[in-house]
């Protein structure tokens, strides 16, 4: 833990609040961002977030008058809903709880793209394309946690950065291979379309294992319910890097070579120079990610091909860049909404 730099009350509150966990941290005004005091909390033990961040500042002893949180959904209106989380909330009402002058609402990838100019060079991982010595934008900020993430970042580092934040978690899947029609088939018998995020994220690639386990067993992937209970997702990964497990390589594999093809989307439709993938599932398996068919896909986009070998490919380490972002954003408060 950071040595405490003064009085908490003269810090400001951070957060990072997912579908599944909530973090809050504290940062200083120091022209690096720093996190101070952070803690992780699980959603299902608190009502709100309001109860949560409370819980959080009664645990340390702060009450600080400013804060900017990022929050996995849309942050445009004043009414406030999770979207994997049964969590909602007006801006106003929150600031007022919590005793704060300002409250800055971030869209939870928003923040991840901000930390990306802030993140050191021990703290990215260079998966493809050329070795940047500085980051080169426009850059394409993606990535699977509870669910997926996509976000925009323009600038460079002379004129200074703005994050765009978007739901391209929500665009619709496009599958190749008879595999993914599967998958696409049994998403769309659920949920009546797949969007990435339904493949790309934790319980994503739950059902892609679920999904292949049952095909293996005969059972029809055309209707809504399989025979097999998906797996946790943290024992898809543990089982597909211990090897014996073929049906669990094959559902983080097919899991990479989608992300392949959705980062390639993503870097086409921004004209991105780097992607930056983030999100708290990719960095357990970096070298599996290396040896997938991740840049034939992501590469495999036609007359387009050349220019993606160009587009530098990296994995954020860092391991809380929603809050490293919540902080840069709080110095940049004339770029982010304020209630």
């Amino acid at each position: 833990m950071a040595e405490r730099p003064g009085s908490l009350d003269e810090l400001a509150l951070i957060a990072d609040i997912g579908g599944t966990n909530a973090r809050f941290a504290l940062t200083d005004a120091a022209p690096v961002p720093r996190i101070l005091h952070s803690r992780a909390l699980r959603n299902a033990d608190y009502a709100s977030l309001q109860h949560a961040a409370e819980a959080y500042l009664d645990d340390i002893g702060a009450r600080p008058r400013r804060a900017a949180m990022a929050l996995a959904c849309p942050v445009h209106t004043d009414e406030i809903r999770l979207t994997n989380r049964a969590w909602s909330f007006n801006r106003d009402e929150l600031r007022a709880a919590l005793g704060l002058d300002e409250l800055h609402l971030l869209n939870d990838f928003g923040a991840v793209a901000w930390s990306v100019p802030a993140l050191a060079a021990d703290e990215r991982a260079h998966l493809y394309g050329p070795v940047q010595a500085d980051l080169a934008g426009p850059a394409s900020v993606l990535g699977p946690g509870t669910g997926f993430g996509v976000a925009l970042l323009v600038g460079d580092a002379a004129r200074g950065w703005q994050a765009v934040e978007t739901e391209g978690g929500h665009v619709s899947f496009a599958p190749i291979g008879d595999e993914e029609h599967a998958l696409a088939r049994w998403m769309n018998a659920r949920h009546g379309r797949t969007s990435w995020e339904r493949l790309l994220s934790g319980s994503g690639l739950s059902s892609i294992d679920a999904v292949l386990r049952g095909i293996d067993a005969g059972v029809d992937v055309g209707t809504p319910h399989l025979a097999l209970a998906p797996r946790e997702p943290s024992a898809v990964v543990a089982a597909a890097l211990d090897g014996h497990d073929t049906v669990a390589r094959r559902a983080l594999a097919r899991f990479c070579a989608i992300l392949g093809s959705v980062a390639g989307d993503a870097a086409l439709l921004h004209g991105a120079r780097t992607v930056m993938i983030a999100g708290g599932i990719i960095p357990r398996f970096i070298p599996f990610l290396r040896s997938s068919a991740f840049r034939e896909r992501f590469l495999s986009k036609g007359r387009f091909a050349a220019y993606l070998e160009s587009v530098s490919v990296q994995v954020v380490t860092h391991p809380h860049p929603g809050l490293l972002g919540a902080a840069v954003a709080l110095r940049l408060p004339q770029k982010v909404e304020t209630a």
